[in-house]
This record gives C-alpha cells, structure tokens and sequence, in this order.
C-alpha cells in the first residue's frame, strides 16, 4: 500500500484503546473487594471483575502495537531526525510535565478518598496532601501515576532506534524478517505459536496477569518485553501492511479462541486466592497460557471488527482520535474525585459507572476543544493545530480526513 494511505481503522482502534482505559479505571471503585484502589462504592458487583480482567488484557497491548506501526510510518515519510524529535515532543514533554501537574491531584483523591471510607471528605485537606507529596521529591519521581505507558513507550522506542541503527541498512536481514514475520502470520496455528512466549514473559508476572508497572523507574522486565515485542510487531508490520489486513480479520477460529480463552482465563482466575490448592501452580502455569490467548485473539478480534465497520472517513470518530491522547493523559483525577464525589450517593453502580466515564469524556472534549486543539498543545500532542468545533464562532466542519 502506499505511503499516503489513510488507516482510519487504526486511528479508530488507537482511539479505542485509549477511552477503554477510562472506561476500565472508572470501574475499579465498584469492585465488591477492597482492591487498593483510591474509594470503594457503596454499591459494587462482581460482574465487574470479569470486565477488568478481559478489558486489562488487551488494551495497551493494542495501543503499544498501533504505536509501533504509526512510529514507523513516520520514521519513513519524515526521517530520523524529525522522528526523534517527535517522538520527544509527543512523549517525554508529556510525560514530564503531566506527571507534575497530575501527581498532586491524584494523591489527593486518594487522601480524599480513603477519608470516605470513614465518612468524613475534606476536600481542601485532600488538596494540600496531595501538593504536599511533591515535597518527598526526588523519591518516588515519575512513579505512581497511570503515565508509565509513555515511559515504556519511550524505552521501547529507543529499542526500536538502536536495532533500526545496527540492522536497518541490511537488507538481508531486513528480508529475512520480513519473510519469517509473513510466514509467522500466514502459518496455521499462528495464534498459539505467538501465545506461548507471551505466557512465560506472564508467569513471571507478580499478579496472574498483566503488572501495572508504576512502582519504579527500574523496568519491569518482563512487561517490558511484551510491550516492546507488540511495538516492534506494529513496527515491523509497517513494512508489510497487508500483514496488518490478515491479522486485522474476525473468523469463525479467533473467535472460537476469544470466548474460550475468556471462559478459561476467569475459572482459572479463582484460583489465585488459593496458594495452598494441590493444584495451584498448574492453575498459574494453565491461566497464564489462557490468558495469553485471550490478549492475543481479543487484539485480532478488535482490529477485525473495526476493519470491518469504520474503515472509511467518519467525521466524529477522527475528531475522537485526534481528542484522545489528551482525554487519557488527563483523565484519572476526574474519575478518582468523581468516584470520591459519587461514592456514597443511594444510586445503582451501573448508574455512577456510566455518570463517571460519560463526565469524564465530556469534561476532556470541553477542556481539548477550548484549550488544546487549537493551541500549542495541541500542535505538542497531535502534530499540528486544529480548528475548534465545539466552541468554534460560526460552524466548522468535523474533520474527515
């Protein structure tokens, strides 16, 4: 395919990954055991936890994956050189200034949200915690927030320059990759020979799933090493985008694999609570193969289903797209002080769920739409300014391209 050709099933797809983690952390305060999370609801239900399972499996490792495809894109149209300084001024800009901005207000919903648990919120007490916890500096630096995924992407990036550097101008080893990666794809039983390397790199997990690894600067390595292999795959992909067409279809056998591997992975789940079962390692080795599976086949699914229905301009989900960076990087303080703010109120969880994420959302468009896409910021996140929509002075058209 050439150069210039629009994937607007991945725009859509990178979009989707990104408003699923709001909709995923959103969710954590309804889970009916105290998970270490900011507040717990009044209201919870264990039908969230199968959703927080499925929906953590897979969303970043979809992001990291159409990450590697775009990175590289960009690195053939513009160069290395203005890939470079992309990649610093979409990436590590924000991930710094973000994370000084967001930190404070993130530690004080946790302060205010573990005083709910006794019933007595202080918002102001919430606030001075939380810029009080940047005196603790330089502990704890970059650490704590839901922004580690810019920083393994940034890692991950470096990976990717260092071999494009060392093996880049060989074009035998450049077609030797390319001709095992079609093989890898094209090959029946292709999902299982993909699944079986990601479960070990998931044994060593210290959950039975994927580890959030937002505890240290030191990288989680074998995180580390499954975000890197979806980057380089969307990498490598790149090169030979039909690949990304043959993976990005739904058939009768990834979906097969998709309900198994779900049904499989939340019975075996059951027996995380219990170390002393005969049976529990075979469980841990068992669930994270099932697991794996399910990452793999449910990013098939996803990118099949969006190729299938929104491979073509749609006005509001490009204006999505473009939006959604923004709306994740400054989403999880409004969801924790909406989950403080709605934690005691008489209201069915189902119904606060769905509050969260749509004020969340709306609070983000508002916020990108007056103060980001048509300003330095949004140049910063997005490449380029954009016109206002939602608060434009005479109508302006949603972009379709």
């Amino acid at each position: 395919m050439p150069m210039e050709t629009r994937y607007h099933y991945l725009d859509a797809v990178r979009a989707f990954a990104l408003l699923l983690g709001i909709v995923f952390h959103a969710s954590l305060s309804f889970t009916p055991m105290f998970i270490g999370w900011a507040v717990m609801d009044v209201s919870t239900s264990s039908l969230v936890l199968p959703f927080i399972t499925v929906s953590h499996s897979f969303r970043m490792e979809l992001f990291f994956l159409i990450s590697g495809f775009f990175s590289h894109r960009v690195l053939c149209q513009r160069g290395m050189v203005h890939f470079l300084q992309s990649r610093f001024l979409r990436i590590a800009v924000p991930f710094v200034v973000a994370w000084f901005i967001l930190k404070p207000l993130l530690v004080s919903g946790w302060v205010m949200g573990f005083a709910s648990l006794r019933g007595e919120v202080d918002v102001l007490a919430g606030l001075r915690g939380g810029f009080q916890s940047l005196q603790t500096l330089p502990a704890g630096l970059f650490v704590g927030t839901h922004l580690w995924f810019l920083y393994y992407l940034m890692l991950t990036t470096v990976v990717a320059v260092i071999l494009r550097t060392l093996f880049g101008r060989s074009e035998r080893i450049l077609s030797r990759a390319d001709a095992v990666l079609r093989w890898g794809i094209k090959c029946r039983g292709s999902l299982l020979l993909v699944a079986v390397p990601t479960a070990v790199l998931i044994a060593q997990m210290q959950t039975w799933g994927m580890d959030t690894p937002d505890k240290s600067l030191v990288p989680h390595l074998p995180v580390g090493l499954v975000y890197s292999g979806f980057f380089l795959l969307g990498w490598m992909l790149n090169r030979q985008p039909e690949l990304m067409e043959r993976i990005a279809t739904v058939s009768r056998g990834t979906l097969g694999a998709t309900v198994a591997s779900i049904v499989a992975t939340l019975w075996l789940s059951t027996f995380q609570l219990q170390p002393s079962h005969p049976g529990f390692q075979l469980a841990h080795l068992a669930h994270a193969f099932s697991y794996a599976v399910m990452m793999w086949s449910l990013l098939c699914v996803t990118l099949g289903v969006f190729r299938r229905f929104v491979d073509r301009p749609h006005a509001i989900i490009r204006y999505l797209a473009d939006a959604s960076y923004w709306l994740y990087l400054i989403h999880l303080p409004v969801v924790v002080w909406l989950q403080v703010a709605m934690a005691e109120l008489p209201l069915h969880w189902t119904a606060k769920w769905v509050l969260i994420c749509t004020l969340t959302v709306a609070i983000g468009l508002l916020l990108y739409d007056l103060a980001v896409r048509p300003t330095f910021l949004g140049k910063l996140l997005n490449g380029r300014k954009r016109e206002r929509i939602l608060f434009a002075k005479t109508p302006a058209p949603l972009p379709q391209n």
